[in-house]
């Protein structure tokens, strides 16, 4: 009985990890299709980079970069909070996901991108 239910966990590491394996090389792909798309697209435009090649450079666009941190206004100290509470929450020494700490991230790099756009200034 115990060697049947090593051999089932065992099947449902491998499954899983090949699982994580393939969602890796996919996310992967896609950023490195995103940066060949954003080198031969060329620079920016006459009032600085486009929509577009901001959503390139960071992988994700405005919309998905929001509900990443659940944000519906572009607000800095919101912004800031949200970042730094899922960044912490998924902490891989806390248990948390390296993937999904990646992600928020990139979303906080997508939402400054489009404030700095704003606010030209900076």
């Amino acid at each position: 009985m115990a060697k049947y239910l090593a051999q089932i966990i065992v099947l449902g590491v491998q499954t899983i990890g090949k699982a994580f394996s393939r969602a890796l090389k996919q996310e992967i792909d896609f950023s490195r299709q995103a940066a060949a798309r954003q080198a031969s697209s060329g620079g920016a435009s006459k009032g600085g980079q486009s929509s577009e090649a901001r959503n390139l450079r960071a992988g994700m666009t405005l919309d998905e970069a929001q509900n990443i941190l659940n944000l519906e206004k572009l607000e800095k100290e919101l912004l800031e909070k949200r970042y730094k509470h899922l960044f912490e929450v998924n902490d891989k020494a806390r248990g948390g996901s390296f993937y999904i700490q990646s992600k928020v991230f990139r979303a906080r790099e997508r939402i400054e991108q489009e404030m700095n756009q704003m606010d030209p200034k900076k």
